[in-house]
């Protein structure tokens, strides 16, 4: 049995080289009134994503976002501001825009300033999502630091709704570097397993762990984040800027030696992906392992999409008069 999961390679499809796919991207956002820079950025991490097999975060995401930014939803210009800062902690404001912008931002900063002083954290706030946690954790990594992030959205609770839906889903990334192996890169939502009556009768435990998860993500991504500040809710421009994010970064050379740290993550890793796997996955990763192998085939084979992916994309394209690529990657059908 082949295990099939939503962020995992398609059973049918096709397969694309990044290059185009980065390209249709950039176009995308700029008929959708982006600056070159930020369409740039976006198609970067889009299909950065999906590289990785991330498709839940990757071009998946064009449907919700471009329609958002051409109806006035989303600030397609936003001026990214630091509202506050200190040499290790730094407040950043997203201007209405999408969350991408002010968390890289956010992130090169905490990495930047943790190499030098040991640890940095940014809040960033009034912005709209900001897509995978990994995206930012993974940063870090690039000056062999621990990366964290998290985020949170805005939205009220009900008193007649149990108290499981009190925090959502909302993610955390935490990526830690290696040196052979691939890194360890933590990237997950609050929610362990839906919500029943049945299954909480017999495995109460992971609704109790997935409440505090996603409480603790609440209290940093979000209230400390300042999403509950007054004047972003509404927001006077009309934006759904109801989200905001913690990103912080640990230098491993503050704790012990680097080259040490990272001889004995790989042996650590290493050991566990010689280990058995889970039923109908194929092979033994730790968290974030599937996503690095993924990104170094798909960067050379080309990235594998599904015909029902691949629909989505060349509907909401035809709306802003764009041509895909996908016809001419026929031949790659599998």
């Amino acid at each position: 049995m082949t295990l099939r999961l939503r962020n995992y390679p398609p059973a049918n499809g096709i397969r694309v080289p990044p290059a185009p796919m980065r390209e249709l991207v950039n176009t995308l956002f700029l008929r959708a009134g982006l600056g070159e820079a930020d369409a740039g950025l976006m198609a970067q991490f889009l299909v950065q994503n999906d590289l990785r097999c991330v498709f839940s975060h990757g071009t998946r995401k064009l449907p919700d976002y471009l329609p958002l930014l051409l109806n006035g939803g989303i600030n397609p210009r936003p001026h990214v501001r630091v509202v506050a800062q200190t040499p290790t902690t730094s407040v950043l404001d997203g201007d209405g825009g999408l969350g991408y912008f002010p968390c890289h931002q956010a992130a090169r900063w905490a990495a930047a300033r943790a190499a030098e002083q040991g640890v940095a954290a940014v809040t960033t706030r009034n912005h709209f999502h900001f897509g995978a946690a990994g995206l930012y954790s993974r940063l870090a990594l690039e000056r062999d630091c621990i990366g964290l992030a998290t985020s949170a959205h805005r939205f009220p609770r009900d008193p007649q709704s149990l108290v499981v839906h009190a925090a959502a889903v909302s993610p955390l990334s935490v990526a830690v570097p290696a040196g052979e192996q691939p890194p360890l890169v933590l990237d997950m939502g609050a929610g362990v397993i839906p919500y029943g009556e049945e299954t909480f009768a017999r495995f109460p435990a992971p609704f109790f762990k997935g409440l505090g998860l996603g409480a603790v993500f609440m209290a940093l991504g979000g209230v400390l984040a300042g999403i509950w500040k007054p004047e972003f809710q509404p927001h006077p421009q009309g934006w759904v800027s109801n989200q905001g994010a913690f990103i912080a970064a640990f230098a491993v050379a503050r704790f012990m030696d680097v080259a040490e740290f990272k001889r004995e993550m790989d042996r650590y890793i290493g050991q566990a992906r010689a280990m058995q796997p889970f039923p109908g996955v194929g092979r033994a990763e730790l968290p974030g392992g599937l996503e690095w192998t993924w990104e170094r085939e798909h960067t050379e084979q080309g990235i594998p999409y599904g015909d029902e992916h691949r629909r989505l994309i060349e509907e909401v394209a035809a709306g802003l008069g764009v041509e895909t690529p996908f016809a001419q990657w026929e031949h790659t059908r599998f």
